[in-house]
């Protein structure tokens, strides 16, 4: 009698078993993995806008020339004289510098998708990318800097130390090189944006 009551409570007691179904991800995580997924999104957008501005901008300055007569102080007393973006070592150097954006963009480019189609990867990825993305937004910024310094001299002169402007004779010329360094402050504002998204993507995945 005890023996039959003894096997009633274990077959009471005994656990139900496991049906086998997977749990669903708590709602915290499926938030996390929907923010990393938009930021690897806007990631891969910010880095083809950075490859169209540094292609565009490349192709604006090495287009930028222009021909026109201008004084000098023996017969015929007017010559025609060029103006090109290779004469300015600055310009040289945006086009140098954006060139390397251009060839760098692309290659990010495709490691973002990458990490966006294999998220495990994506921490380790962004580290990386961040670090090469300050090293880039330096010389870029310097490049833009450079090229401006030299574009506002040719717009308005200088008339302490007897530069003169040439904006006045080389209209084209000057739009060109204005509307070539206006995209590269733009790409360099690209750069900044994808430096801050790296850094607070990164934040984002340090464990609380």
């Amino acid at each position: 009698m005890a023996s039959v009551e003894t096997t009633a409570l274990e077959k009471i007691e005994a656990p139900a078993p496991a049906t086998g179904a997977p749990k669903a991800p708590p709602p915290e995580t499926k938030a996390a993995a929907s923010i990393t997924n938009n930021f690897a999104v806007i990631d891969v957008v910010l880095r083809v806008l950075l490859f169209a501005s540094a292609l565009v901008a490349v192709l604006v300055m090495v287009t930028s020339k222009q021909t026109e007569l201008v004084q000098i102080p023996f017969p015929p007393f007017r010559a025609p004289l060029a103006a090109k973006f290779n004469q300015s070592p600055a310009f040289i150097y945006l086009v140098a510098a954006f060139s390397v954006a251009g060839f760098y963009s692309i290659i990010t480019t495709l490691l973002s998708v990458y990490a966006l189609l294999k998220p495990d990867c994506s921490t380790k990825l962004l580290s990386h990318l961040v670090i090469f993305d300050v090293l880039l937004l330096g010389i870029v910024a310097s490049a833009t800097g450079a090229a401006g310094a030299v574009a506002y001299i040719g717009l308005k002169g200088n008339s302490h130390v007897g530069w003169q402007k040439v904006c006045d004779n080389y209209d084209m010329f000057c739009k060109h090189i204005g509307s070539s360094i206006a995209i590269s402050l733009f790409g360099s504002v690209v750069l900044v944006l994808l430096v801050l998204l790296s850094i607070y993507s990164l934040s984002k995945k340090i464990p609380k």
